[in-house]
């Protein structure tokens, strides 16, 4: 008799009743997700499974948890590991005592960096941690042909990310212009993915345009932000995932969206999340604590964080308290507060009272190739701008959001160059290609960040990466950008010649080899750094990030040019030059 059915019958004789369990969770409230019930009833547990929800239970294990909750596991449907700027190990020592056992991640951002390397080295970074990572293998990189990226993910690495039992279908398609027409290399990775899962991205796509792209394969999408883009997009089918991360936040417009008629076809995601959102207000369970308190039934809220996004993925043994079902439990002291008192990860305890119980992990050398910083020398007067029309675009920020507007303005100058207006919050941006070395910057104007004087700069800059910097002075933006080559990427805050703070991201220039209890407390001194600056925004190097990201509306800046991304081309900085 095989492994496989000796455990098939211990796991019928525990669920009968007939022998006890490794595990119970004895007299708790379990949320059912099926029938959207509370249920009192033990939980038994055999092995990494549930076998059993009943009354009176045996087991070598008895915890009892009258009168608290008993819920599934919590499934982040979209994120970004690197965005949290924690390696694997790092973030499940994060993210399981919020409640959260399983992520599905697109690591497009160490990709563009650093090609099939980035991918398998946070593969297996993540082979064995109590927190299962799923990943969809990148669509995209380089994201579009108007910016430099240090690697390229083409058909021949999709081939082999796809016979990765973790890589459970294609990342977010962001190049809709190319899927709308017809691009033979974008159709090409739509039809080797095309008996999986395959993630859409299609920000403000409406009418025939979206119609088509939905033909195409795209099942979801984590990128509306209005309710009647989402209700087009929920009636042609596509899973509607709610984001609320650290700059891009769209709970509060679509939850009112989400009715026991179409509960099936939602589910909440962070997309990206910063480090100290995490340690400020959580992960999953800060969704679910305001779903819950805007009015969605507790039931309903827990299934758009675990069945809903365990069916859409195809995890067929997670997302519910129910037999056969993956033990991966979460055990609340209140159901409103959505209070995690103890998760359970394949039936063993990994977390209790907001901290992840200890676990060996060892991380791996980080290769030499996973750390590039090729940038050319330069001098601060490659910032100057010569002035070359009477009226400049602008980038917006639009607070609480990762789109851009176009502005056009005036702009101040000297001598025929143009200044940082700190009055009129117009201050220059640059973007450097960091990748190969090949000197080329891109220069631009924002509004929006409120600097007063000093710089920002930051190796953190989707979705290529290239090193993107704000300042009022070339100087200080030379200042920062010579201490990131310094310290191999990261973020730094800069005036007067001198660094202010700096965080180092010395894995791919994106991640951090330290835990979020270390982490935090650096960038908050960066952000310190960043208010004394006159700074007006809340995480401005989030903001700072996705200026170079030129597949969002309206107009980015990369290390090639200013883009207009409803032309989908480089425009000129002046509306009068040429």
């Amino acid at each position: 008799m095989n492994r496989q059915i000796k455990f098939l019958e211990k796991r019928i004789k525990a669920g009968r009743g007939l022998t006890p369990s490794d595990l119970v969770l004895k007299g708790g409230k379990v949320i059912n997700v099926f029938s959207g019930e509370t249920i009192e009833c033990d939980v038994a547990v055999q092995g990494s499974f549930i076998v059993g929800l009943g009354a009176d239970y045996k087991g070598k294990e008895v915890v009892d948890v009258s009168g608290k909750w008993v819920v599934p596991g919590l499934i982040d449907a979209h994120m970004h590991l690197e965005s949290t700027m924690l390696l694997p190990a790092n973030l499940a020592r994060a993210l399981l005592p919020h409640g959260t056992t399983t992520i599905v991640s697109d690591p497009h951002e160490i990709a563009n960096v650093a090609g099939l390397n980035g991918i398998r080295f946070l593969l297996k970074e993540s082979e064995f941690i109590p927190l299962d990572i799923y990943f969809m293998a990148p669509s995209c990189v380089p994201a579009t042909t108007l910016e430099t990226s240090g690697a390229k993910i083409g058909i021949s690495e999709l081939r082999m990310l796809k016979k990765e039992p973790r890589v459970l279908g294609l990342a977010e398609m962001m190049n809709y212009p190319g899927v709308l027409a017809g691009e033979e290399d974008v159709l090409k990775k739509l039809s080797l993915f095309a008996d999986s899962v395959i993630d859409g991205h299609a920000p403000l796509l409406k009418g025939y345009d979206l119609q088509g792209y939905i033909s195409a394969g795209m099942r979801s999408d984590h990128e509306t932000s209005g309710q009647n883009e989402a209700m087009e997009k929920l009636r042609s089918g596509m899973m509607i995932m709610i984001r609320e991360g650290t700059s891009a936040r769209n709970m509060d417009e679509l939850l009112p969206l989400v009715s026991k008629s179409n509960e099936g076809r939602f589910c909440f995601v962070s997309d990206d999340l910063h480090p100290h959102d995490i340690h400020q207000r959580g992960h999953l369970d800060y969704l679910l604590r305001r779903a819950i308190e805007y009015g969605l039934d507790a039931a309903t809220a827990v299934k758009l964080a675990s069945l809903n996004p365990a069916r859409y993925f195809g995890l067929k043994y997670k997302g519910a308290v129910a037999p056969g079902y993956q033990a991966d439990l979460v055990v609340l002291n209140d159901l409103e507060l959505f209070s995690v008192e103890k998760v359970y990860k394949e039936g063993r305890l990994v977390a209790e009272n907001g901290v992840a119980l200890d676990f060996a992990v060892k991380i791996k050398a980080l290769a030499e190739s996973l750390r590039p910083i090729r940038l050319a020398s330069i001098k601060p007067d490659r910032f100057q701008i010569r002035r070359q029309g009477q009226k400049a675009r602008v980038i917006q920020l639009v607070p609480g959001q990762i789109h851009t507007r176009l502005l056009q303005a005036d702009v101040k100058t000297d001598n025929g160059l143009v200044q940082s207006d700190s009055e009129a919050d117009i201050l220059k941006v640059a973007v450097l290609e960091r990748h190969h070395g090949s000197g080329r910057i891109g220069l631009g104007l924002v509004r929006g960040f409120g600097l007063k004087k000093g710089a920002l700069a930051s190796s953190v800059a989707h979705d290529s990466h290239n090193i993107v910097c704000v300042g009022v002075e070339d100087e200080d933006m030379f200042c920062a950008i010579k201490e990131l080559k310094r310290i191999g990427g990261g973020m730094v805050a800069a005036s007067q010649g001198r660094v202010l703070a700096s965080v180092p991201l010395g894995v791919a220039g994106l991640i951090s080899t330290e835990p979020l209890e270390d982490l935090v407390p650096k960038l908050e001194k960066l952000n310190r750094a960043a208010i004394s600056l006159g700074c007006s925004i809340a995480d401005p190097f989030m903001y700072l990030s996705f200026l170079a990201l030129p597949v969002i509306p309206e107009v980015r800046i990369t290390d090639r040019g200013l883009v207009d991304v409803g032309k989908f081309a480089l425009v000129s900085l002046f509306f009068d030059e040429g």
